[in-house]
């Protein structure tokens, strides 16, 4: 039994998956104690947009601690966060039309969610939240509340309530689920109470990557509207270009009045989360919602250099020529060959459902045997899902896409049959 066995919790989880000890990484490569290398296709979850040790990121931290630059301040005044707040208002917010103040919460995406539910409540005066089946907002209690799938919820101990979860127009053909949402908020026998605000991804990632469409998107932002209800994006893993935009939601020209931001928004592979709110919502009191490491110094700084990096690189441009070079990839390999396969995704986030458990298993598992890292989502888990660093090199991108053919080439051998989601 190795040390990490006898001595860590039974929680641990992607260790299993990847029963290997890393111990360096560069780029899009992640090398392991035995000199073993393996290409990303994980992302650390979402939060490595800019690659592993980025160049222009590690040299502005280093910078930093050399100067001996304040590490921890709560959430007094420092010179980072004006430079960051400044950077990020002037360049990437008010350019899009967009107007939010910024929020500097505990450094996790859960602690963004936790804010922007706490503040639509108190906001709105109004206890229920509406959120989407198949999402997932986060594993402290409020946030996961919001969340859908069952094995998360079970975690809780106790009764996760104030939300109601409403179907995704994916999960039922025919059904208009703006005409559903429209119908129970103005029928006094819905049994159902009027939310403070509804929460939404626009890209369902752990879900089982499912887009959804720009009317759709558009309808929600319209409903919210009609019925003075606040609309949240939950930017957490499909932010900061993930989908080709900074912002995921930008597809749709709508503008949310709260966005839950983390993962990548650190830069580096740091903690960091910010929950961005309209200026007429911020009715905080001072400490009304804090946290010990709030802001935290060296997040902030690569946080800038990760926007000065996303911009100085065209990062929305690489994303938009990758997401071109994974789709004819799929179309031509999987999408040709196993007709049972579903495949969705935007930009750099794409899924291959084999509406199987067992399948998706066993294709990370020889996968991450071959040298390539991804991880499974959806529905069961039967969603093997490709989202490497936005950086990621042509060459790198086609060799890890190659791996994985040749892997479905060797486990799809025998025949697919699709599960209705209800």
């Amino acid at each position: 039994m190795n040390t990490f066995e006898k001595y860590e919790s039974e929680v641990r989880s992607y260790c299993r998956t990847f029963p290997t000890e890393f111990i360096s990484a560069k780029d899009s490569i992640i090398v392991d104690i035995n000199g073993n290398e393996y290409i990303d296709f994980f992302d650390g979850a979402g939060a490595l947009n800019y690659g592993h040790n980025n160049n222009y990121i590690k040299r502005k931290l280093i910078d930093y601690i050399q100067k001996d630059g304040i590490i921890h301040s709560l959430d007094m005044y420092t010179t980072p966060k004006r430079e960051f707040i400044k950077f990020f208002e002037e360049e990437v917010i008010i350019p899009r039309g967009l107007d939010y103040k910024i929020q500097f919460v505990g450094p996790t995406g859960t602690n963004s969610v936790e804010a922007a539910i706490k503040l639509a409540r108190k906001v709105k005066k109004r206890e229920n939240i509406f959120a989407f089946m198949g999402c997932f907002h986060g594993m402290t209690l409020g946030a996961l509340s919001l969340t859908s799938d069952t094995a998360s919820r079970k975690g809780a101990g106790l009764p996760l309530n104030n939300v109601t979860h409403i179907p995704t127009p994916y999960m039922f053909e025919g059904l208009d689920i703006i005409k559903y949402l429209d119908k129970i908020l103005t029928d006094d026998h819905s049994g159902i109470d009027k939310p403070a605000a509804i929460i939404i991804e626009t890209v369902q990632a752990e879900g089982g990557v499912y887009v959804f469409d720009e009317k759709f998107l558009q309808g929600i932002r319209h409903l919210c509207d009609k019925h003075d209800i606040l609309m949240i994006v939950d930017d957490i893993q499909v932010g900061c270009c993930r989908t080709g935009k900074f912002f995921s939601f930008e597809r749709a020209n709508i503008i949310p009045d709260m966005v839950t931001m983390s993962k990548s928004i650190g830069g580096y592979g740091l903690p960091f989360a910010l929950t961005l709110l309209k200026p007429e919502l911020d009715i905080w009191k001072p400490a009304e919602h804090n946290g010990t490491f709030r802001g935290n110094q060296l997040s902030i700084v690569a946080a800038k250099a990760g926007l000065e990096y996303m911009l100085n690189e065209k990062v929305e441009d690489q994303v938009k020529y990758k997401e071109k070079i994974v789709k004819d990839f799929l179309d031509e390999n999987v999408a040709n060959n196993y007709p049972e396969v579903e495949i969705r995704g935007i930009g750099l986030i794409w899924g291959i459902d084999v509406h199987d458990e067992n399948l998706s298993s066993q294709i990370v598992k020889m996968c991450f045997e071959k040298g390539l890292i991804l991880e499974r989502a959806g529905r069961e888990n039967s969603v093997v899902k490709i989202m490497p660093p936005l950086t990621i090199d042509e060459e790198t991108l086609l060799k890890g896409l190659n791996i994985l053919n040749m892997v479905l080439k060797n486990v799809l051998t025998v025949k697919i049959t699709k599960k209705p989601l209800i």
